[in-house]
């Protein structure tokens, strides 16, 4: 009898992201604070040929290694976070962000007469029109090492290791070695999102992400940006040189070049949205190619699902995180992920508002979805950075409508939803209005269609109490379940 042994089958891409709630995840390197300055612009300055803007809003994110601590916690892993800030105002608005988003901030050392390094961008129409920094490159004090590392070992040890290196001065060679040394003795990979120009520096980590300009400066060459086969051999020679397993090259909207220090390379070509802003793609990089190596992705997996989460991160503004349903939609998952009940979107909810996202709600029965419903959603989704969708259940529908409706039950409506690309959770909800669920999730923006008046608007002042506005969008003329059913029933013609 001739025994064949198969290959054990590989776990899918959702899979893979699951495991990240089971790490824990050390992040070591320069931690910003992102500003944002947002509004409008119709007119240039009298004084000089420079844009007015009319200010909107103003918004705090996290930059830097604390931006890549936060995308590894909205995938569910814990985190611990190293680094100093100054002992300033900004500094503290770090820490606060970051215990927001379930960061361990322990290890962070605030140092008087240290300015925390930031970032303020001016932003009108979702373009940057200027950037302001401030920072201090001094390298990091040897006792404020010391410090950290105690720290650090009161935490669970880490499956992984971030290295976030800005070249603003805490990942000096000190600081890497000790890391080395900690990481070596627990078998631990460190994963290096590189600055310096000599790789050299990051001598035992596993995996560096540079961007093409970061290999040209480390390999003292320049390359053909469409040559991949010469990126790779000189990437893969870099690996072994520093004994690195590889080499995952960002080549921005040509997408990643995974380079071995042995074997064949493998390019993944960019996933294709509109480039907004670039800002924090790199972070979403290493977060994800990290965390999910540590979740016992093959290399090739772990960069496929890192370029997609880019992929992500660069058709939004500013710094974002992305979350693992994000991820798989985006890669052309099943869309069943997004319909979630109650307790699921409440975890969903949480997530995303550590994120720094905007929640936007719509509800109604959406009863033979139309043209009508497709443009209120596209225009809600508008209006945040996530769009939640509450759909009436289908005993909730007969008593609003009668016993004759709906026409399509709850589950297929909700799954109907979830396959639009601009809506990314669905919930069902069994309640004559969405009040209960509102008070739960408390969005940032309720959108009504454009037949409502504000005053009508259900959760109108739970919304505006907590510091949310009610949206109403207009609505497409003549385009309703209703008069669809009565066009079938009479036979009429579409219009």
């Amino acid at each position: 009898m001739n025994h064949q042994t198969t290959a054990p089958e590989r776990p899918s891409l959702h899979e893979i992201l699951a495991r990240a709630c089971d790490l824990a995840v050390w992040v070591v390197g320069d931690i910003m604070l992102d500003e944002y300055v947002i509004g409008d612009v119709a007119r240039i300055s009298p004084e000089a040929p420079v844009p007015v803007v009319r200010v909107q809003r103003f918004e705090d994110r996290l930059g830097g290694a604390a931006n890549v601590a936060c995308q590894v916690g909205a995938l569910g892993a814990q985190v611990a976070l190293a680094g100093l800030v100054g002992n300033d105002v900004a500094g503290g608005r770090v820490l606060d962000l970051c215990r927001e988003s379930g960061i361990d901030v322990r290890a962070v050392r605030q140092l008087t007469g240290r300015p925390t390094s930031r970032k303020l961008r001016t932003l009108a129409r979702n373009q940057q029109l200027v950037r302001l920094d401030w920072e201090d490159t001094a390298p990091c004090p040897a006792d404020a090492i010391d410090w950290m590392l105690e720290r650090l070992r009161e935490v669970r040890a880490p499956d992984v290791v971030i290295l976030s290196d800005y070249a603003k001065g805490v990942l000096t060679p000190a600081l890497i070695g000790r890391i080395r040394e900690i990481a070596a003795s627990a078998n631990t990979r460190i994963v290096v999102d590189p600055k310096q120009r000599d790789f050299d520096a990051y001598r035992g980590a596993s995996i560096l992400t540079p961007n093409l300009h970061e290999l040209e400066v480390a390999a003292g060459r320049t390359f053909d940006p469409e040559d991949a086969a010469s990126i790779a051999e000189c990437a893969q020679w870099l690996a072994r040189d520093i004994g690195a397993e590889a080499l995952v090259v960002k080549r921005g909207g040509r997408g990643m070049l995974v380079a071995p220090a042995r074997g064949p390379h493998q390019v993944i070509p960019a996933r294709g949205r509109a480039l907004f802003d670039p800002t924090g793609a790199g972070d979403t990089v290493v977060a994800l190619l990290a965390t999910v190596l540590a979740a016992e992705a093959t290399l090739v997996e772990a960069a496929t699902l890192a370029n997609a989460a880019a992929g992500i991160t660069v058709g939004k503004v500013g710094t974002v995180s992305v979350t693992p349903g994000e991820i798989v939609e985006f890669l052309g998952g099943e869309s069943d992920h997004k319909v979630l009940d109650r307790d699921e979107l409440m975890a969903q909810v949480g997530h995303w508002r550590n994120a720094g996202k905007r929640i936007v709600f719509t509800n109604g029965c959406f009863d033979l979805l139309h043209a009508g419903h497709l443009s209120l959603l596209h225009q809600a989704a508008q209006h945040g950075d996530v769009l939640v969708v509450a759909v009436n259940s289908d005993d909730s529908v007969r008593r609003l409508k009668g016993t004759e409706r709906p026409l399509v039950s709850e589950h297929e409506r909700a799954a109907m939803l979830a396959a639009l690309g601009c809506v990314d959770a669905v919930t069902i909800f069994a309640e004559d209005t969405p009040l209960e669920l509102l008070q739960a999730i408390r969005p940032d923006i309720l959108v009504k269609g454009g037949d409502y008046r504000v005053e009508q608007v259900v959760g109108r002042e739970l919304v505006e109490s907590a510091g949310g506005r009610v949206v109403l969008v207009p609505l497409l003329s003549g385009k309703s379940t209703t008069a669809l059913i009565d066009r079938i029933v009479n036979r009429g013609p579409a219009r």
